[in-house]
């Protein structure tokens, strides 16, 4: 279970790599990089099969991603997670956010243990948009309901 500490410091972060962003603009991952730039963050979109997205310059791996770095939103199913905390923890990344919506999304007891063991700061489940300010009346509603799941 996500700590209420973990994701203020994750959203507290200027410079966010997004794995998961996707060539189709309405895929929920571009919504994400979307609300976190509007937020004044640096967002680097990661999707290995595209080198643009969006206009800009996209990277193939966490590896790629120019310094500084502070964070990894991982938004890409489970199986494949587990490779990009591999790299998180190769690369030195502080913190990693495993997104869940509906479904178990990126979060795998695998990948957790993996990011503590390394001492990564993990943001074991949750989505970003239900607290990077201004949260859209659906998240709220939707925060407000899952409240009680996250740890002070």
């Amino acid at each position: 279970m996500p700590s209420r500490r973990s994701i203020d410091a994750f959203l507290s972060q200027q410079h966010v790599a997004v794995v998961g962003m996707s060539r189709d603009p309405k895929q929920f991952a571009n919504a994400v990089a979307t609300q976190l730039r509007q937020g004044g963050r640096t967002v680097y979109p990661v999707n290995p099969a595209t080198d643009v997205l969006n206009g800009e310059r996209c990277y193939h791996t966490v590896a790629e991603v120019p310094e500084p770095l502070d964070g990894v939103l991982v938004m890409v199913n489970a199986k494949a997670a587990k490779e990009v905390v591999e790299a998180c923890v190769s690369r030195g990344v502080p913190r990693v956010w495993l997104h869940r919506g509906a479904g178990p999304g990126a979060v795998s007891d695998e990948a957790v243990t993996l990011c503590r063991d390394a001492g990564i700061d993990v943001v074991d489940g949750a989505c970003p948009l239900m607290f990077a300010e201004p949260v859209a009346r659906f998240h709220r509603v939707h925060r407000w309901f899952a409240k009680r799941r996250f740890a002070a």
